[in-house]
């Protein structure tokens, strides 16, 4: 068992200790909820949340207002310096490496790992009857410079048995964050996760789909189950046009669908000029499958991983049966990220309390923020499915 903080320093321990938190990364999750005990939690689920972040019934997707800071203050924490010199090895120069994700790119690169524009989260009230969020410029590094440097900070100092208490003094990075649904902490870099249903009107059934991801692949949380698709909220391309382009939810929803379902690339053009939607078959079918009522998209919230405080916008999107088999009739087994789970050769599995269980109480391994969806949107089953 890997022990210590300073573990990180060894470019050997170090990789040890990634290979640790890839594989334990649902049992260090339940250690790291621990820290948070005071927090309100999303549908009784790990994901932590504040009273703002929950509305009090599914919001239709085109209402929430996104707001723009040009010029907002650094997040207090910002994965450099001292307060992570233990999570950050030496390397080949002889000196250490300057963040989290330069170490990653050096000692344990994952398929997917590319440090591009993202949109940061600054503020979200989802409770009232304006319900807006307001974001700024980021990058995905930078999330990954606190958020999985904090994971794996915990991933050298866990061993059973220790107190929490104890263990939490060995955690200075965490304790510099502090409260992780303080958004000004850190930087915040939404992903945008949602629960696809498929819901046939005639016999009622409904199903859900859910993806696997690969430690191998991906640098969030490898190994565990996640509802899908799920996507940085984040431009095609770092073009300045593009930030205005793609600063919609509904557009980075659709190339998941893409990306994730279909096995498209994340590629969608070479010039790094803004994405034309409106020539994209694909967006202009689900969007007017949408626009029918044969697509139904509802945000349920928002909420933070206490393992890693990746934060994730919680969505669900109920397709009629028809309207789903026919956008995907080219449904992959796998994509780039994972793999998409199958039940006895059936992609589908059933939207049912007993079905639900397994993925809700622990016995199986699945990101606090899809269990929360799964959870919220079963508390709202029917009025989700009647649309």
């Amino acid at each position: 068992m890997v022990t210590g903080t300073t573990a990180g320093l060894d470019p050997n321990r170090w990789v040890q200790v990634r290979r640790l938190l890839n594989e334990r990364r649902h049992e260090l999750a339940g250690v790291a909820s621990g820290f948070y005990v005071e927090s309100v939690r999303a549908a009784g689920t790990p994901l932590l949340c504040r009273p703002e972040w929950l509305p009090s019934c599914p919001i239709e997707l085109s209402e929430i207002a996104l707001g723009w800071v040009a010029d907002p203050a650094p997040p207090v924490v910002d994965g450099r310096g001292l307060v992570t010199a233990h999570v950050r090895p030496v390397g080949a120069a002889g000196r250490p490496f300057e963040t989290y994700a330069e170490t990653m790119g050096a000692l344990a690169r994952p398929a997917v790992f590319e440090d591009r524009i993202a949109y940061r989260l600054l503020s979200a009230e989802l409770a009232g009857g304006s319900p807006a969020m307001t974001f700024c410029r980021g990058s995905y590094f930078e999330g990954v410079n606190v958020g999985e440097a904090a994971a794996h900070e915990l991933a050298a100092a866990w061993r059973p048995n220790v107190p929490i208490q104890v263990l939490r003094d060995q955690l200075p990075l965490r304790q510099s964050v502090g409260d992780p649904c303080e958004l000004g902490q850190r930087s915040a870099l939404p992903a945008v996760s949602t629960l696809t249903i498929r819901h046939d009107r005639v016999t009622g059934e409904a199903s859900f789909i859910l993806h696997w991801r690969d430690p191998a692949k991906v640098a969030h949380a490898g190994g565990l189950h996640q509802v899908m698709p799920v996507g940085v909220f984040q431009p095609v391309n770092d073009a300045p046009a593009s930030r205005q382009n793609d600063f919609d939810l509904w557009r980075g929803m659709v190339r998941e669908y893409s990306e994730e379902l279909l096995g498209t690339s994340e590629e969608y053009n070479e010039d790094d000029h803004p994405l034309d939607y409106g020539s994209w078959p694909f967006y202009r079918a689900m969007t007017n499958a949408r626009k029918a009522g044969d697509i139904r998209v509802h945000c349920l919230g928002l909420g933070v991983d206490p393992l890693t405080w990746a934060t994730d916008i919680l969505t669900v999107a109920v397709f009629d049966s028809a309207c789903f088999d026919e956008l995907f009739t080219e449904l992959v087994s796998t994509n780039s990220e994972g793999i998409v789970v199958r039940e006895k050769g059936v992609v589908g599995i059933p939207f049912e309390q007993q079905h639900l269980a397994p993925l809700l109480d622990g016995t199986k391994a699945i990101q606090a923020a899809g269990a929360a969806a799964l959870a919220l949107a079963h508390q709202f089953r029917d009025a989700l499915l009647v649309g």
